[in-house]
C-alpha cells in the first residue's frame, strides 16, 4: 500500500483570501472526486483527501463514492497551503496536487512538497507552463505553432491577418480576466495599461477555428494521447468565457488524431519534465492546423468525463509511473 495525499487547491479553501466563483470551486471538486475515485478503486493505495470547510464529513465521503478506501481530513484554517502541504508530505509516500498556475500557486506547492514525493510534472516544467509567453518560446523551438504575441522587441503588426486580439493574464487559467478586442489599438492600450498596473498580461492574436484540448499521459519526454476534447468557448461583451467541454469528441482512430499525436510528441520533447496527466489547449486553424494556446501541467476539467469513459484506471497508472511500479499496480479499477 502506498500512502497518497490528494489536495485540490480550490475545494480545499487554499484561496480563502481570494474571490473564487462557485463554478471554479465546483470544477475543482469534480476533478478531485474523479481522481479520488480512481485512486481509491485501484486497491493498492491508502488515500488521504482534503475536504473544504463547507463540506460535511459524510458528504465528502459520498462525493468520492469510495468511503472505505479514503481518509478525509479538513482543510487547515490557520496555516498556509504550502506549510500544510509540506507537513503532510512527510506523512505520506507521495502527494498529488491539483491547483491553478495563477500567481505561482502550483509552483509554490510543488516546491513545498519536493521532487521525491511530488506526483506530476517537475518544477521546471511547471514553471515554464505557468507562463504563456515562456511556454510559447519553448514550443517555437520545437516547431509548434502558437499565437503571435506582443513583445517589447517585436510589437504586433495591426495589419496582419488576425480578426481580433486577446489580452489575458500570462499565468491565467479558465479564461479569467481574458478579453477580446476587434480593434488592435484598443487592445494594445488595455494591454499597456494593465502592464503599467503591474499585471502580468500578454497580448496575442485571436486564432480563428475550433477550440480543442488534448488529454495526455506524459513521462520522460513522451506522451500518450488519452482523448481529444472539444472546448466550448463563448465571448460575451468582449469577455472570453469557458463554457465546458465535450470529452472524447474526436475518435482516436481518426486522421485528426494522428496529427494530435504528432503535436503531443513535439510538446513532450520540448518540455521533457511533463509527467502524469497533462492538457494542451489548441485551436484548429483552417490553414495553420493546430495552434497551441497553452499547456496545463496538471489534471484538467477533462479528467472526470475521460476517466468515466475509459476502462483503464488513469490515476492509478500515474501513481505506478511515479513509483516505477509494474502493471499489477494499475490497470482496471477494483471495487472499493
Amino acid at each position: 500500500m502506498k500512502k497518497i495525499l490528494l489536495y485540490e487547491y480550490l475545494s480545499a479553501d487554499g484561496c480563502v483570501n481570494e474571490c473564487v466563483s462557485p463554478e471554479l470551486r465546483m470544477q475543482g471538486r469534480a476533478m478531485r472526486d474523479a481522481v479520488a475515485r480512481d485512486l481509491a478503486g485501484s486497491g493498492h493505495i491508502k488515500l488521504t483527501c482534503v475536504a473544504g470547510h463547507d463540506e460535511a464529513h459524510d458528504e465528502a465521503h459520498d462525493a468520492a463514492d469510495a468511503p472505505r478506501a479514503i481518509e478525509w481530513c479538513a482543510a487547515p484554517f490557520a496555516i498556509s497551503p504550502t506549510r500544510f502541504i509540506a507537513a503532510e508530505a512527510r506523512r505520506h509516500d507521495a502527494v498529488w496536487v491539483i491547483a491553478p498556475e495563477t500567481g505561482g500557486v502550483l509552483s509554490a506547492l510543488c516546491e513545498a512538497v519536493g521532487p521525491a514525493r511530488w506526483i506530476g510534472c517537475d518544477a521546471a516544467a511547471v514553471r515554464i507552463a505557468s507562463s504563456k509567453r515562456r511556454t510559447a518560446r519553448y514550443l517555437a523551438l520545437a516547431g509548434v505553432a502558437t499565437p503571435r504575441a506582443w513583445s517589447v522587441d517585436a510589437p504586433l503588426d495591426p495589419v496582419c491577418n488576425a480578426s481580433a486580439w486577446v489580452v489575458k493574464p500570462d499565468d491565467g487559467a479558465g479564461a479569467v480576466d481574458t478579453r477580446v478586442f476587434h480593434d488592435y489599438r484598443i487592445a494594445e492600450y488595455v494591454f499597456l495599461r494593465r502592464t503599467a498596473a503591474h499585471e502580468r498580461v500578454t497580448l496575442e492574436e485571436w486564432i480563428e477555428g475550433d477550440a480543442f484540448s488534448l488529454s495526455l499521459l506524459c513521462t520522460r519526454g513522451h506522451a500518450k494521447l488519452l482523448g481529444i476534447n472539444r472546448q466550448h468557448i463563448g465571448v460575451h461583451d468582449g469577455q472570453l468565457a469557458y463554457e465546458g467541454l465535450t470529452a472524447n469528441a474526436i475518435s482516436l482512430s481518426s486522421q485528426m488524431a494522428d496529427t494530435c499525436r504528432s503535436l503531443a510528441a513535439r510538446v513532450a520533447r520540448a518540455l521533457p519534465g511533463l509527467a502524469g496527466f497533462v492538457g494542451i489547449d489548441f485551436v484548429w486553424h483552417r490553414e495553420r492546423g493546430p495552434v497551441v494556446i497553452e499547456v496545463n501541467p496538471r489534471v484538467t476539467c477533462a479528467y472526470p468525463a475521460l476517466a468515466s469513459a475509459v476502462e483503464a484506471n488513469i490515476a492509478a497508472s500515474i501513481v505506478a509511473q511515479h513509483f516505477d511500479l509494474d502493471n499489477d499496480f494499475n490497470g482496471r479499477r477494483h471495487a472499493a
